[in-house]
């Protein structure tokens, strides 16, 4: 079993580099496994983002999710839970931990804040002996991206349903508060 402190070590680097201004997809490579091979997944409909919903491969695959993701989006004030909160399943080698930004659509300029849930599965890089990110899994708020994308966002956080226009009733409940409570 690998101890705890290999695997949040890893972890630490790959934020590290996701922060680093600007990021930088070589640094961001040499946190990932190449054997095993590495994969991220962003969880969400492909028809809402061109990296949601996909599954992302190898180098190459690594390589094009974070091109990808630059070509759309800025991401600014990224930083994430303090490393004590982080769930570390030390048996299964995987970090759980959340997170917190302001993205930007760079095409429509866009913005919203958002937190977002990663899953990190570690394994032993086979070729390099270190202890490295083989899987990247990500929740995050594809509604939000999506309305960035087609330029709604703003009407919508302006109190403006998605079908007003239409004569429909407000299907947000006045605005778009997403985040619920058990409580």
């Amino acid at each position: 079993m690998t101890p705890k402190t290999s695997l949040t070590e890893a972890v630490q680097h790959f934020l590290n580099a996701l922060t680093a201004s600007p990021p930088s997809t070589p640094n961001l490579l040499k946190t990932f496994t190449t054997n095993p091979r590495p994969l991220i997944h962003e969880h969400g409909l492909q028809q809402l983002a061109p990296f949601l919903g996909r599954t992302f491969t190898g180098s190459e695959g690594v390589t094009r999710y974070f091109e990808i993701l630059a070509q759309y989006l800025s991401i600014e004030k990224m930083g994430f839970e303090s490393e004590d909160a982080w769930v570390v399943d030390e048996e299964s080698m995987t970090v759980s931990l959340r997170g917190s930004a302001r993205f930007v659509w760079k095409e429509t300029g866009q913005a919203w804040d958002e937190t977002f849930f990663y899953r990190l599965g570690l394994a032993r890089d086979e070729g390099e002996g270190k202890v490295a990110v083989c899987e990247y899994r990500i929740w995050a708020d594809t509604g939000a991206a999506y309305l960035a994308r087609i330029g709604r966002l703003e009407d919508v956080l302006a109190g403006d349903s998605l079908g007003k226009e239409q004569g429909q009733k407000d299907v947000l409940g006045g605005g778009l508060n997403v985040y619920g409570s058990c409580g």
